[in-house]
């Protein structure tokens, strides 16, 4: 009686216990091929081991976090850039493209397949896009660099300067700051708004085209008590 007892006692377990499904994939979208790529040149300089956030750098790292990561994506939240678009134009704009929001939103809500193993990018391709990144190789800026200028208050250049990008420095975590030059003549030229910055993602703000700043053009908006640098465009 007992014995039967046992029996009946684990296969009402059984029926009862939730099956482990797989999520049914209806994306031609994977990791392998399309995801890996996007993420290797917009997220794994901080999403790696020993970076600044938990690592993205494989299949089975990312795919707890997919449903995360489409939501962060499209509230813009990550990449972390911490200025308003559209005031200044930035050659490294770590932002998402509205294609790549398409891709990785089809594999987020698809199932998220990885892929064939042949679609991966090689240990090569990952360094080098890596590389490629506009985000790696930032803490180089964190120090003084040659030929830079440090702005503080309303700041003006004495001498003609070619502006290359800006590199704030203790700037407030909160408020919304706008920087801009003010040429002599009048004219006015929308350099960086930040809103959102924050220091643990310190990272250099590239202009899209070097600017020409003559003598006499003042630098307004920098918070009080912060700095910019102002970054010299290479020498040819």
């Amino acid at each position: 009686m007992r014995k039967c007892r046992l029996v009946f006692i684990f296969t009402v377990f059984l029926l009862s216990a939730p099956a482990f499904t797989h999520d049914i994939i209806t994306t031609p979208v994977t990791w392998n091929r399309e995801i890996s790529r996007i993420f290797y040149s917009r997220c794994i300089a901080c999403h790696r081991e020993g970076g600044m956030a938990f690592s993205l750098l494989d299949y089975r790292e990312a795919f707890p976090w997919r449903t995360a990561i489409k939501e962060e994506i499209l509230e813009r939240r990550m990449p972390p850039w911490g200025a308003v678009k559209g005031f200044g134009d930035f050659r490294n704009d770590q932002a998402l493209t509205p294609e790549q929001l398409e891709l990785v939103t089809s594999w987020s809500q698809g199932g998220s397949p990885e892929g064939e193993a042949k679609d991966l990018p090689s240990k090569d391709k990952l360094e080098e896009m890596m590389k490629e990144s506009a985000w790696y190789g930032n803490a180089a800026h964190a120090g003084r660099q040659s030929g830079e200028i440090i702005a503080k208050g309303d700041f003006k250049l004495t001498n003609s300067f070619v502006l290359d990008g800006l590199f704030p420095r203790n700037v407030p975590q909160s408020g919304s700051f706008q920087i801009i030059a003010e040429f002599p003549d009048g004219r006015i030229e929308p350099l960086l708004w930040l809103e959102g910055y924050k220091e643990q993602f310190a990272h250099v703000f590239l202009l899209q085209t070097p600017l020409e700043l003559p003598a006499g053009t003042m630098i307004t908006g920098i918070p009080a008590g912060s700095s910019i640098a102002l970054l010299p465009a290479p020498k040819d």
